[in-house]
Formats: structure tokens, sequence, C-alpha cells
């Protein structure tokens, strides 16, 4: 696989990868104002909550939120660096502004950049696997995503020494190939991950409206709940940009600036969602302790006897619906 190469297209201001990587990093200043509204309402949730309410989680989903938020943070500030390097200040460059991405496109802070996004993406992966672990209440069903993810960790290695090697662009060369290889592992991962979530929340919205009928599994098929807990954008962005990396497209830099911050958005959605109590958690499978029982009067039988002593609950639209657990 050969992918784009900047140094193949005129040396004009107006090649398409140039455009592609503007447009690509004006993106990510409006996606990063969107990281940044969602980061500090996290926290402010997070550290806020008193009593009963504060849990030991919570110190994980700062953290985990945080350190998010400074590797993105040095992936913008250094693609904002090199574009005002290379269109501003070196404008009038020998060669040309591909001739300057190709000279300096391996400096120091660019490597960085490319080292924090891969610690962002792993750290992003592993949630997702957490993620399918609690939706689907079994270990066994995370066993194949484990062993990706520490495939792509490998990778993911190796993708950052060639890259900060002198001369090594993610865009050709030998990093290219494993950048490709690399990518190619994490997109199947996410989306392997992505379709087992939704999967299971819809067959459980299925048997829940077998039961207690639409009013009661209609939050099971909201499209707000399978987008967020599945991480769906950052599936659907790293496929966009896996393809346009494999078919040596000049936009492909436009779509990983896109799919890079989804890496960062997607999850901190979730996390909210998990902090204000509406996201899936260990207990929406597990049966409860006590037996949910239905009132004659409001089932319209008496075929069986019912004890008018025991305590009356009343179903809620929100409430979790506790199915036998299936086996998996």
């Amino acid at each position: 696989m050969t992918a784009s190469d900047p140094s193949s297209h005129s040396s004009s201001h107006g090649s398409v990868f140039q455009n592609s990587f503007y447009i690509g990093n004006n993106l990510e200043n409006i996606l990063y104002g969107i990281e940044l509204v969602l980061y500090f309402k996290t926290m402010r949730v997070l550290l806020t909550a008193t009593g009963r309410a504060r849990k030991r989680s919570n110190i994980f989903y700062v953290a985990f939120s945080s350190i998010m938020l400074f590797l993105v943070t040095i992936w913008v500030a250094s693609g904002a660096i090199f574009g005002e390097k290379m269109w501003i200040i070196d404008a009038r460059y020998p060669g040309g502004l591909d001739q300057y991405w190709k000279t300096n496109i391996s400096v120091w802070y660019m490597d960085c950049g490319t080292t924090a996004v891969i610690l962002l993406q792993l750290m992003t992966d592993g949630l997702m696997i957490y993620r399918c672990r609690v939706v689907w209440n079994s270990h066994r069903v995370i066993v194949i995503p484990i062993l990706l993810w520490l495939i792509s960790f490998a990778l993911g290695i190796t993708v950052d020494w060639a890259t900060s090697t002198p001369g090594g662009d993610f865009f050709t060369g030998l990093a290219s190939q494993l950048g490709f290889a690399y990518y190619t592992i994490s997109v199947v991962l996410n989306t392997t991950l992505t379709c087992m979530i939704c999967y299971r929340m819809v067959r459980h919205g299925k048997e829940v409206q077998q039961l207690l009928g639409y009013e009661y599994a209609s939050l099971y098929f909201s499209v707000v709940t399978l987008i967020v807990e599945s991480v769906l954008p950052y599936t659907v962005t790293g496929i966009a940009f896996l393809v346009s990396l494999g078919i040596s497209s000049s936009t492909s830099i436009g779509f990983v600036s896109v799919y890079f911050l989804m890496m960062c958005i997607s999850p901190q959605m979730l996390i909210l969602r998990v902090i204000t109590r509406k996201a899936w958690d260990d207990h929406t499978f597990r049966q409860p302790g006590s037996t949910l029982k239905f009132s004659p009067e409001s089932t319209g039988t008496t075929t069986l006897p019912f004890n008018t002593n025991e305590t009356k609950t009343p179903l809620q639209t929100l409430s979790n619906v506790y199915l036998p657990e299936s086996k998996v």
C-alpha cells in the first residue's frame, strides 16, 4: 500500500493534499471546542457529586478524561504549529509547501503528536472493550477484542518508531505500510465492538418488547443510546479514514483529523452518560435480590394467588428490566 505522498503533487498552493490538511486543521479546532465543552461538563458532574453519588470510579473518570484531553491537545497544537510554519513563516521554502512537508514532517513536536494519538487510541479502544464486557455481562466475549488490542499496541509502537526516525512520514514508505496495518487492526477492533454492543442492546430490547410491549422497550431502541453506547462516531470516521488511506487518496489527511478528534469526543460522551447514570451498567442484566410481581388488578387475572401484604412496585419506563441471563 502506498499512501498519498504530498511530493507527488505539484508544488502549488492548490494541491489537494495541502487543501485537505488546511480543512482538517479547521475541523480539528471546531471539534476541539466540542471536546472542551464535554470535558468541563463531565468535570462539573464528577467534582460536584456528594455523598453516595461520589464513587471511587469518579476518580478514574476524572483522570481518564483529563489524560484524553491532554493527549488530544498535544495533537491539535502540533498540527497548528506545523501549519503556521509551513503556510506563513516558511511560505517561501525552497521547493514549495510539499517539499517543506517532506523535509520537516518528522520534527520533534509532530513526533509528540503522533505518540499522543497512538496513546489516545489505545485508551479509547480499552474503554470500548470494558464497555462491551459491561453490556454483555461476560468476560468471554472480549477475549478476541483483547487479542486485537494487544496486536494494535505492538503495531502502535512500531508506527511511532517509524514516523519518529529522520525523514519518517506517515503517508510514505515503511511508516505508511505499518500505519495502514495498525489502523486496519484498530478499525476492525472498533467495528467489532460497536456491532457487538449494538446487537446486544437491540436483542435485549426485543426481548423486553415481547414481554412488556414497545412502551417499555423504546429506551433500548433509542438512536442516542445506540450511538453513544457503541461509540459509533469513532468507528464510522475510522472506517472513512481507512478507506481513504487504502486507496491512496490525498484527502486522507483531512479524514484523519476528524478521526483523531472523534477518538476523544466519542468516549467523552460515553463517560458523561455513565456518570449521569443514563448508561447501561453491571446491574442492567442481573437479577435483583427481590422479585417483581404484577398485581392481579393491573393484569386482569386472578388465576394465581397474590399476596396483598407484599410491597407493590410500579414499573417505570426508565426502570431496568431484568431478564434471565443469556448464555454467551
